[in-house]
This record gives C-alpha cells, structure tokens and sequence, in this order.
C-alpha cells in the first residue's frame, strides 16, 4: 500500500497526504534580501571603484597609467565586485531562507544554490535598472538641446550645401593662370574650398591639384614644381590625420569591446560565486 503517513511540517504549511507539501520550495523573502544586500554592495564597491580610478590618473603628471593597464585594472576590479556582492548576497539568501524538513540532502543543495543564483539575478537587473535609470537622466537632460542641435545640423547641412556650390562656381570661373594681385580672402577662400573638397572626396582630383599649385605660385612667387610640392605636403598632413582619426576610433571600439567580454566573464563569476555561497549558507542554516 502506498505510504500515506503525514509528516509533521513546518509551522504554518500544508501537506497532501503523500507528504509533497503545497509550499513552493523557492523563499523569496530570502532571495530578495540578498539580492538587495548584493546590489547595495555592488553600487558602493562600484563607486569606491571609480574613486580610485579618478583620482590615479592627473592631467597634470605624465606618469599616467596607460589605457591598457587603466583597462585591466577596471576589470580586476570588476571581478573583485562581483566575486564580493555575489557572495554576501548569495549566503544570505541560503542561510536566511526556511528550513526545509524530509528533503533529501542533494535536493536541499540544489534548492540553495538555485537560491543563490536567484539572489545574484535578481540584483543584477536592480543593478541593471539604477544604471539604465542614470542613462535615461543624462538623455532627459540632453534631450532639451535636440532642437538646438537639429538646428545645428540643419545649418551645418545647408553650409556645406552651400560650399559644394561655391566650388562648383569657382570652377567655372578659373583662370589657365591665376592673377597675382588677386584679392588674398577671395584666393586663400577658393583654396580652402578645394581642400575642402578634397576632404570630402578623400582624394585630391589631379585638376584642383594643378590649378592650387598655381594659385600658390600666383601669391607666393614660389614655382609651379615648388608649389605642387606643397600642396602635395598639405594633402599628406590632411590624410595622416584622417588615418589618426580612424586610428583613435578603431582604438575606442576595441576598448569597448574588451570592457563588454570583461563584464562578461566578471557576472558569469559572481553567478558562480553566489550559487556556491548560496549552498554554504543553506548548509550553515540547517547546522542550528
């Protein structure tokens, strides 16, 4: 016959008769205790964090850490929040839940680690929140100067309309050999529309490159040959900034993504770290 002996429970639950009782198993009184508990200590250590880093860097000394060992250092202390945060709220979700009575030892263990690991989500998405609630400020706040800004760019938009076609103009109108006694703004205003031209283009057309190397020499008395040779200089300075550009840019992106695989594998830590203490606080609470 099956067994239909009735446990004695703890205060307060039911149980059928086969001695399942109605009670979930998961304590979520405990899990957001420590949750809370792991997400006050994540923002304070995060904080105490972003204390040092400041004040380790000075825009006055040149024995700056570099961006490198700035990066690696973020990420040790990353792992050091993690590992502390996921630990204190993970126990405390263990050892504060209820105790569980006719449970198998392996089922108790799997409860306390699942509660650790419950305590450990559930204070990264409060992490999560605080800092998508501080993202959401900052774009309120930038939100205001969008008309200005749009304005801005309507007007940068409508200036380089507006240069393209001077060029266009200007192209119409040059001369085989360009006057010396020219009006110096009217000549050094063409040059920069050219250059300007070439910016956008990415290259200089070889026809702008000869008609500048002669509005160079037209104004300086320099030669065609001296000129061209200058104008080939600037060009040179105009593409190595570009490429420095370009550098710093490729520079910040591998930096993000290495901070994202470091913020990866830091939570993946503390998932770990609050489901063992999770299991070592459970165990404690059953020792009294």
């Amino acid at each position: 016959m099956p067994d239909t002996t009735i446990q004695s429970p703890p205060s307060g639950v039911m149980v059928r008769e086969s001695g399942e009782s109605y009670a979930s198993g998961v304590s979520w009184g405990a899990i957001i205790g420590g949750a809370v508990a792991a997400a006050a200590l994540t923002l304070l250590l995060v904080t105490l964090g972003a204390g040092i880093g400041l004040s380790s860097v000075s825009p006055w000394s040149a024995a700056n850490p570099t961006a490198t060992t700035f990066t690696l250092m973020a990420a040790v202390w990353l792992i050091i929040v993690q590992w502390l945060s996921s630990g204190l709220g993970g126990y405390l979700a263990g050892r504060l839940r209820t105790k569980w009575t006719g449970l198998h030892t392996h089922e108790v263990f799997f409860r306390d680690t699942a509660h650790g690991f419950l305590a450990w989500a559930l204070a990264s998405v409060l992490v999560a929140m605080v800092a998508t609630s501080a993202i959401s400020s900052a774009v309120s706040t930038a939100g205001s100067a969008v008309s200005s800004v749009a304005g801005g760019a309507s007007q940068a938009a409508a200036s380089q309309a507006g240069a393209s076609t001077q060029y266009l103009t200007d192209s119409l109108f040059r001369a085989d050999q360009p006057k010396p006694d020219a009006n110096p703004q009217q000549a050094t205003g063409e040059a920069g529309r050219i250059l300007a031209k070439s910016v956008a283009n990415g290259s200089l057309e070889p026809g702008d490159r000869t008609y500048l190397a002669k509005l160079i020499a037209a104004r300086t008395g320099l030669s065609q040959q001296d000129a061209e040779k200058r104008v080939d200089e600037v060009v040179a300075q105009m593409k190595a900034a570009e490429e420095k550009a370009k550098q710093a840019a490729d520079a910040a992106r591998k930096a993000t993504a290495k901070t994202a695989f470091y913020v990866f594998f830091s939570m993946l830590i503390g998932a770990f770290i609050a489901s063992a203490a999770g299991a070592i606080g459970g165990r404690e609470r059953d020792s009294f």
